[in-house]
């Protein structure tokens, strides 16, 4: 899928607000929502999935519902900072399922991690049989989430 720069118009903005509260609407009721035949709103759907603004559509499963009822926010600090280091470490956390999240950042530490597991042994494992065992990690400093406040995966469209 070949990724391009995209101009979103009013129209455009209308179908990925919708789509983002509804991904399962037929192009029939996404049509009519946002003021539009169906033949034309399939195709600015299509065409936003192909610039790959519409990455994909998902089932968002309830965390505590599978049992994964904690999140552990992890800071990493790593030995040295050059490219080679920094791409081994991306790739090696990707493959990584309990990784929700992992942004490079800015300031005194490197990456900031998101991780969900059962609980606190399952925590540990990951830790100790994953993370800890990664070349050129200098500090890891784990702080576990108690509630979450707000979560969503709406982005706030202009």
């Amino acid at each position: 899928m070949k990724k391009r720069h995209v101009v979103l118009d009013d129209i455009d903005r209308r179908i990925l607000a919708a789509l983002q509260a509804d991904g399962r609407t037929t192009i029939q009721a996404l049509a009519e929502r946002v003021g539009l035949t169906t033949s034309p709103c399939l195709r600015r759907v299509r065409l936003l999935e192909e610039a790959g603004v519409i990455r994909g559509y998902v089932a968002v499963v309830d965390q505590a519902a599978v049992d994964l009822r904690v999140s552990v926010f992890i800071s990493i600090k790593l030995e040295r900072q050059r490219e080679e280091e920094l791409d081994r470490f991306a790739a090696t956390v990707s493959r990584w399922p309990e990784v929700m999240e992992c942004y490079l950042m800015t300031g005194q530490r490197d990456y900031l991690m998101r991780v969900v597991c059962a609980d606190l042994p399952a925590y540990e494992r990951f830790l100790k049989e994953k993370l800890t065992r990664l070349d050129g990690v200098a500090s890891i400093e784990s702080s576990f989430a108690l509630e979450q406040v707000k979560h969503t995966h709406v982005l706030p469209l202009r």
